[in-house]
Protein backbone atom coordinates (compact mmCIF):
# COMPACT_ATOMS: atom_id res chain seq x y z
CA UNK A 1 0.00 0.00 0.00
CA UNK A 2 1.90 3.42 -0.92
CA UNK A 3 0.85 6.49 0.44
CA UNK A 4 -2.37 7.29 -1.86
CA UNK A 5 -3.95 4.07 -1.42
CA UNK A 6 -3.26 4.78 2.33
CA UNK A 7 -5.23 8.09 1.85
CA UNK A 8 -7.86 6.49 0.17
CA UNK A 9 -8.62 3.91 2.84
CA UNK A 10 -8.52 6.66 5.31
CA UNK A 11 -11.11 8.45 3.74
CA UNK A 12 -13.36 5.97 2.94
CA UNK A 13 -13.32 4.55 7.06
CA UNK A 14 -13.53 8.37 8.07
CA UNK A 15 -16.17 9.65 5.32
CA UNK A 16 -13.99 12.39 4.08
CA UNK A 17 -12.97 13.89 1.36
CA UNK A 18 -9.53 12.07 -0.53
CA UNK A 19 -8.40 15.73 -0.58
CA UNK A 20 -8.77 16.08 3.54
CA UNK A 21 -7.06 13.01 4.47
CA UNK A 22 -4.47 13.26 2.16
CA UNK A 23 -3.92 16.57 3.88
CA UNK A 24 -4.70 15.05 7.20
CA UNK A 25 -1.80 12.06 6.26
CA UNK A 26 0.78 14.53 5.15
CA UNK A 27 0.38 16.62 8.05
CA UNK A 28 0.35 13.45 10.09
CA UNK A 29 3.88 12.34 8.62
CA UNK A 30 5.58 16.15 8.49
CA UNK A 31 4.64 16.12 12.18
CA UNK A 32 6.41 12.77 13.20
CA UNK A 33 9.26 13.92 11.15
CA UNK A 34 9.49 17.04 13.00
CA UNK A 35 9.79 15.57 15.99
CA UNK A 36 12.53 12.60 14.82
CA UNK A 37 14.62 15.69 13.41
CA UNK A 38 14.52 17.41 16.98
CA UNK A 39 15.52 14.14 18.35
CA UNK A 40 12.40 13.58 20.18
CA UNK A 41 10.60 10.08 20.33
CA UNK A 42 6.90 9.46 18.93
CA UNK A 43 4.96 6.71 21.02
CA UNK A 44 1.47 5.72 19.81
CA UNK A 45 0.72 2.84 22.92
CA UNK A 46 0.09 -0.51 21.46
CA UNK A 47 1.29 0.94 17.71
CA UNK A 48 5.22 1.58 18.34
CA UNK A 49 7.41 4.03 18.30
CA UNK A 50 9.85 6.20 15.92
CA UNK A 51 12.20 7.34 17.08
CA UNK A 52 16.11 8.43 16.28
CA UNK A 53 19.21 5.80 16.68
CA UNK A 54 23.36 6.80 16.38
CA UNK A 55 25.31 4.13 14.62
CA UNK A 56 28.94 4.88 14.92
CA UNK A 57 31.43 5.69 12.34
CA UNK A 58 32.96 2.26 11.25
CA UNK A 59 34.96 0.62 8.53
CA UNK A 60 33.73 -1.59 5.11
CA UNK A 61 34.53 -2.87 2.17
CA UNK A 62 32.97 -1.85 -1.69
CA UNK A 63 32.28 -5.55 -2.34
CA UNK A 64 33.65 -4.79 -6.06
CA UNK A 65 37.44 -3.83 -5.36
CA UNK A 66 37.49 -5.03 -1.46
CA UNK A 67 39.24 -1.64 -0.71
CA UNK A 68 38.54 -0.45 2.38
CA UNK A 69 36.40 2.25 3.04
CA UNK A 70 35.61 4.56 5.74
CA UNK A 71 31.78 4.88 6.71
CA UNK A 72 30.52 8.45 8.56
CA UNK A 73 28.46 7.75 12.09
CA UNK A 74 24.90 8.66 10.73
CA UNK A 75 21.55 9.27 13.05
CA UNK A 76 18.94 7.01 11.80
CA UNK A 77 15.06 6.62 12.11
CA UNK A 78 14.09 3.49 13.71
CA UNK A 79 10.61 2.23 14.38
CA UNK A 80 10.07 -0.25 17.32
CA UNK A 81 6.31 -2.21 17.25
CA UNK A 82 4.10 -2.49 20.15
CA UNK A 83 3.14 -5.29 21.71
CA UNK A 84 -0.54 -4.80 20.13
CA UNK A 85 0.34 -4.67 16.14
CA UNK A 86 2.88 -7.73 17.40
CA UNK A 87 -0.05 -9.76 18.39
CA UNK A 88 -1.92 -8.21 15.52
CA UNK A 89 0.72 -9.01 12.84
CA UNK A 90 1.17 -12.84 14.56
CA UNK A 91 -2.61 -13.57 14.93
CA UNK A 92 -3.59 -17.05 13.50
CA UNK A 93 -4.69 -16.63 9.96
CA UNK A 94 -2.53 -13.95 8.99
CA UNK A 95 -1.84 -14.81 5.43
CA UNK A 96 2.72 -14.43 4.48
CA UNK A 97 3.42 -13.21 1.42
Amino acid sequence: MNKGEFAEALADRLEISRAQADRALTAVLEIISECMVKNEKVAFTGFGSFDVSERAARTGRNPQTGATIKIAAARVPRFSAGATLKAAVNAKGGKKK
